[in-house]
């Protein structure tokens, strides 16, 4: 189970999206701009991903809370469970607190997108082998 970094950092409160070697995953880019891990304050967990085409992430499970993606630009498949959604920009999904799931980018640019959980501790259970 992975957890965010334990002590938070930030005072400020403007987050930008950094593109450093430390977001970067095998299968695109994952950046958290809100978290337990930043603000000592903070309810809730938000961040920006980006999956390149061809490419997915490692199927996984979110055993504390449910999560909403909205992507932003892009095509995914993404599957919940036994079930696959396709995804266009402009499309939101719901994954249900437990579920196992990934995304597929299915489309010929990279998949850009919002996720956002309801804890300030989000948590991943792994189901497959990869860089979370």
């Amino acid at each position: 189970m992975s957890r965010e970094h334990e002590t938070a950092t930030q005072t400020n409160p403007v987050v930008a999206v950094e593109r450093t070697t430390e977001h970067e995953v095998s299968w695109g880019f994952m950046q958290w701009l809100c978290s337990g891990a930043q603000f000592a304050d903070a309810q809730q967990t938000f961040g920006y991903v980006e999956i390149l085409p061809g490419r997915k992430n490692p199927r996984h499970l979110h055993p504390n809370s449910d999560e909403v993606l909205y992507l932003l630009d892009g095509e995914l498949d993404h599957r919940i469970d036994d079930q696959v959604f396709h995804l266009e920009a402009g499309m939101a999904i719901h994954i249900p607190q437990g579920a196992e799931h990934d995304a597929r980018n299915t489309g010929a640019t990279v998949a850009r997108m919002v996720v956002a959980y309801p804890t300030a501790d989000r948590q991943a259970v792994m189901c497959e082998a990869g860089e979370e």
